[in-house]
């Protein structure tokens, strides 16, 4: 790792290596679907099937499912057969973290101010 000054000389965090960037790359990106960052929210909260995740997040069962089948490739959902139904969870303490953070926060700043939003965000 490279240690780095800030610009007016404080001390700045160590770069990580370029595979840790790009897999952090990936996981935002898959996140930037708000579909499936809606999911993994949902699943944050406690496990549940595709039936209850495409009730909650009010999405078609076909989409809910191949959403959370890219999540599961990417290894950031996990699942579990539970007799015929298969029971979804983010078995990530990190993933979950960050995720509550970053909706969370943004859920308070619009409760306090409604009219703001991030510049580039989409609808």
């Amino acid at each position: 790792m490279t240690r780095v000054r800030d610009f007016d000389d404080r001390p700045a965090f160590d770069d990580p290596p370029a595979e840790v960037i790009a897999e952090a790359a990936g996981a935002f990106g898959l996140l930037a679907s708000s579909a499936r960052l809606h999911i993994v929210w949902a699943l944050a909260q406690g496990e549940s099937d595709v039936t209850g995740l495409a009730e909650r997040v009010g999405g078609a069962l076909p989409a809910v499912s191949q959403h959370l089948t890219k999540l599961k490739l990417a290894g950031l959902v996990r699942s579990r057969r539970e007799g015929r139904r298969q029971v979804y969870f983010v078995d990530d303490p990190d993933i979950v973290a960050v995720v509550r953070l970053l909706v969370g926060r943004l859920a308070e700043r619009a409760d306090q101010q409604p009219a703001r939003r991030l510049r580039g965000a989409g609808a």
